[in-house]
């Protein structure tokens, strides 16, 4: 861009990214700005960006599409079975007409298929209740209240932020209940984000700070003050790491409650007290350290005009003109600054990992600092190398000259950028590393242990260096003392003579034998902190690594290295992967969530890097932490902290599957219940497509007799109480691969039901067969049979929820008793009121007629109780004894399979 002024040359600027305002983005530290609408409309970053979240299908989803797949078979075949026995009986001699409407034999003849065809759409419309189509709406509206529950814990209320728990999809609560693998980060996730400087090292001696006040060799120490361990670096060096700390950075200055400007601080000569300034970085790290230098006595006093000022340790303020900021990038893993004394020096600084910087300082220097680098990374706090180069007025020209050419080219800026970087950041001397604390979040070790205990697998993708994340697992107890590690990184491959490739395949056959063909078989298929006494494996792999894995080299065999790769990790009990990028840890989820048996997978994290693995994984939970909201607005739930997760996932989770499973088996079964009576009326009406009920109650059955009652036990029922399951996290596992939606529970109900459907019908046949059962001696007719049948459905399926049910509320006992006491009074109304006034008065005072009956009355009540009779069995034969015979009761509800196996 050129930029032409009145008397003055034309002046050439690079535009980059840090050039572009997108659409949505807030402007912040400044009033105004000057600028060309150059994107709009669809063009707009926002709008070619904007991907709609794909579309996660639960187990339980595909579980209902299969049970439905089995009912339209069982509908079809009734269908076909109805028809078949219509013409097979028709056929007999005197069976087709009475004898003043027979017809000849070609009027049977014209049309015959049709009539098939028709016959067979017409039993297919008598039996089409068998499908539960009023299932979907209920499981719908479970979904979207049920959600609600989530947002109104207040168990999930953040005080800090206060903030709670965020829904943004009612699709995936059941599947809370069935996670197998937890993909976590770890920064902002497993710890708090909340970087602390905790000690540096300087030209290889360590300073770490006390929590007493003290002035040591010149150091005045205003707030917090700093233990230099004897021996100690001399004063120059000291200054010019500290110097380093406040200058290297893109950290801006925010005072709280003041608008004044920089100039205007800076009159008074005293800076404002510590706890009104607030620093604002796009990185904690960044804040940490500028902190850190407080601490010992070199303030950053703030950037205005391309002016950094500093304020030493004697008090004199230091300016320094900022004249190039060589920016951040993960392939670099560093970043510098260069910029000019008053005295017109110029200096670069650089900071960034250990792996990037050693390389680029002389080895000398390496040696003496390595070993501090080493020891804090393996305690678990973040470092950073600190260097610097002078340059010489000849190389500033150079490097000016190169920048700019390189931010000015329009074609490969890129890599001309990163050319002139690597160029500039070469021959530095080494100054000194930090250590930042990055503390573990609340009750993180806790968490992680329980998640474990419920069966799940916890994978850690970080960012970070091997020895930080490895130190960060130890201390949130995914890995043991006795734990071994199988570690596959750069330094492991780079041990061996040969080849990188050959040696990664060696490790992974080595490790393939140790962990998966020598181990001894998990009998619950579920990987859990004990095989009954056998070794623990971690296990630890490297981005780089992990590159070689997912793409061999060409003459490998891909498949297989995955495939070793995937079944070590799946035999482990932690895998810790770091170095990785965006798309490896997506790539990761994507490679578990694909393997044999379709694990459901569970990704959470903070930052924008989470993204991705949170948009592959089956359920992606965001946490409201300190980089953004990226991540919680790309997730399916959000949580204020880690700790959170596990009532997430063992309480709600496991209610939610329960409920849910328990809604779709019941809907299956109430109405196979409700149309095999309808079924078997038609051997006895010659397959007249006859109904057994009238068609009011055919709408009104799933619609107002009883939905209400499964939908408010499924947003209510607590099986098992929110403490104990809690307290248990083993419970988990029990309902774990969708073990109450599996075949055999499947089978354990539609037996239920055709066993209760058999009962209603011939149950009501067999005790009417006394043909006077009124006191006037008259019999019931068709539609007074098909009453009495569809009045012991109702009040069955009804009441067999209500023996279900564990956790009664006011809410219950008005859906189940209410929805009864409707029925009554619906029948009542309807043929009492309703039907005198239709032309047709079938079913005009059937239901007060047959109530007016001893008889029906007793087959009502009879029928009622044998049909629930084995229910009442099953529970009076699964009833604990003993002292804690209450608390185990409510533990096992009839419809569980136990999966709980001890050692």
């Amino acid at each position: 861009m050129h930029i032409y002024k009145p008397e003055q040359e034309p002046a050439v600027r690079s535009l980059g990214p840090e050039n572009l305002l997108l659409k949505g983005a807030t402007l912040k530290n400044t009033k105004k700005i000057y600028g060309v609408s150059v994107y709009t409309g669809m063009e707009t970053k926002m709008a070619l960006n904007y991907q709609g979240k794909s579309q996660k299908r639960s187990a339980v989803e595909k579980s209902i599409n299969a049970f439905l797949c089995v009912y339209l078979c069982i509908l079809i075949s009734k269908a076909v079975v109805c028809t078949t026995l219509k013409y097979v009986w028709q056929s007999k001699e005197g069976q087709d007409e009475p004898w003043y409407n027979q017809k000849t034999q070609k009027e049977k003849d014209t049309f015959m298929y049709l009539k098939m065809f028709t016959d067979f759409l017409s039993f297919m419309v008598l039996f089409n209740f068998i499908i539960p189509v009023s299932m979907y709406v209920t499981v719908e509206m479970q979904k979207f209240f049920g959600s609600f529950f989530i947002k109104w814990d207040n168990d999930f209320f953040d005080p800090e932020i206060k903030e709670g728990a965020l829904v943004n999809t009612s699709d995936l609560n059941e599947e809370l209940g069935q996670v197998e693998y937890v993909f976590t980060d770890k920064t902002g996730t497993l710890t708090q984000n909340n970087m602390e400087f905790i000690e540096c090292c300087i030209d290889g001696f360590q300073y770490r700070q006390r929590d007493v006040r003290s002035e040591l060799d010149g150091f005045t120490v205003t707030d917090g003050p700093v233990h230099k361990l004897q021996p100690k670096a001399g004063v120059e060096k000291e200054e010019l790491f500290l110097r380093a700390l406040c200058l290297c950075h893109t950290v801006q200055v925010k005072e709280a409650g003041s608008e004044e400007t920089l100039g205007d601080r800076l009159d008074g000569m005293l800076p404002k007290p510590e706890e009104e300034r607030g620093f604002i970085a796009s990185s904690p790290d960044e804040v940490a350290l500028v902190k850190g230098a407080m601490k010992y006595g070199f303030t950053f006093l703030g950037l205005e005009n391309k002016k950094m000022k500093i304020r030493n340790r004697q008090n004199d303020i230091e300016e320094y003109s900022l004249l190039h900021v060589l920016n951040f990038d993960p392939v670099r893993r560093r970043m510098s600054v260069i910029v000019q004394t008053r005295s017109g020096e110029t200096l670069l600084f650089c900071k960034g990992a250990d792996s990037s910087i050693f390389p680029r300082v002389r080895p000398e220097e390496v040696d003496r600092i390595r070993l501090h680098v080493e020891r804090n990374a393996t305690e678990g706090y973040r470092t950073l190398c600190v260097a610097y180069k002078q340059l010489t007025a000849e190389e500033y020209m150079v490097a000016e000259t190169g920048l700019q050419d390189a931010r000015l080219a329009l074609q490969d800026r890129e890599e001309k950028l990163m050319a002139m970087y690597n160029q500039l950041e070469t021959g530095m001397s080494l100054i000194g590393a930090t250590a930042v604390e990055d503390r573990l979040q609340e009750e993180a070790a806790e968490t992680m242990e329980a998640l474990q205990g419920a069966g799940m697998k916890i994978w850690v993708l970080t960012g970070d260096k091997m020895e930080t994340a490895k130190s960060t697992c130890y201390a949130c107890r995914l890995f043991q003392r006795g734990t071994e590690l199988l570690e596959l990184t750069v330094r492991t491959l780079e041990d061996g003579r040969s080849k990188r490739e050959e040696r990664l395949l060696e490790l992974l056959r080595d490790y393939h034998k140790r962990a998966v063909q020598d181990a001894p078989p998990v009998r619950t298929g579920v990987v859990t902190r004990s095989w009954c006494g056998s070794q623990e494996y971690g296990f630890i792999i490297d981005g780089a690594t992990l590159t070689l894995v997912m793409n061999p080299p060409r003459d490998a065999d891909a498949s297989l290295y995955r495939s070793l790769f995937l079944q070590i990790c799946q035999n482990c009990t932690t895998v810790l992967c770091c170095r990785m990028a965006p798309l490896q840890k997506a790539q990761i989820v994507k490679m578990v969530k694909n393997s044999k048996g379709s694990p459901i997978t569970l990704s959470i994290g903070d930052g924008a890097n989470d993204v991705s693995m949170i948009l592959e994984a089956h359920v992606g939970i965001g946490i409201k932490g300190k980089e953004g909201r990226q991540a919680v607005r790309n997730s399916d739930y959000a949580i204020p902290k880690l700790k959170h997760l596990k009532k997430l996932l063992l309480a709600h989770g496991h209610l939610y599957y329960v409920r849910i499973a328990h809604l779709v088996q019941y809907f299956f079964y109430k109405n196979l219940c409700f149309i095999l009576p309808q079924f078997l009326y038609q051997f006895f009406c010659g397959y007249s497509q006859q109904p057994l009920y009238d068609a009011a109650y055919l709408t009104m059955y799933n619609i107002c007799f009883t939905s209400l009652p499964i939908l408010a036990y499924s947003l209510l029922e607590q099986h098992i109480c929110i403490e104990i399951l809690l307290d248990n996290a083993t419970l988990y596992r029990e309902i774990a691969k969708n073990a109450m939606l599996r075949w055999r529970p499947f089978l354990y109900w539609t037996l239920l039901g055709i066993f209760q459907g058999l009962m209603f019908f011939f149950g009501v046949r067999f005790l009417f067969s006394n043909p006077a059962l009124q006191d006037n001696g008259q019999v019931f007719g068709n539609w007074s049979y098909g009453t009495i049948v569809f009045t012991v459905l109702v009040f069955t399926v009804t009441l067999k929820l209500a023996l279900d049910t564990r956790h009664w509320t006011w809410l219950n006992h008005s859906a189940i008793w209410g929805s009864l006491a409707f029925y009554v009074f619906f029948s009542f109304f309807w043929g009492g009121i309703i039907w005198p006034f239709l032309k047709q008065q079938r079913l005009y005072f059937v239901f007060a007629n047959m109530l007016s009956s001893v008889s029906a009355w007793l087959v009502i009540i009879i029928l009622i109780l044998l049909s629930l009779l084995p229910e009442i069995l099953l529970m009076v034969l699964r009833k604990p004894r003993g002292p804690l015979s209450r608390q185990t009761a409510a533990v096992t509800p009839l419809s569980y399979k136990h999966l709980k196996e001890r050692c």
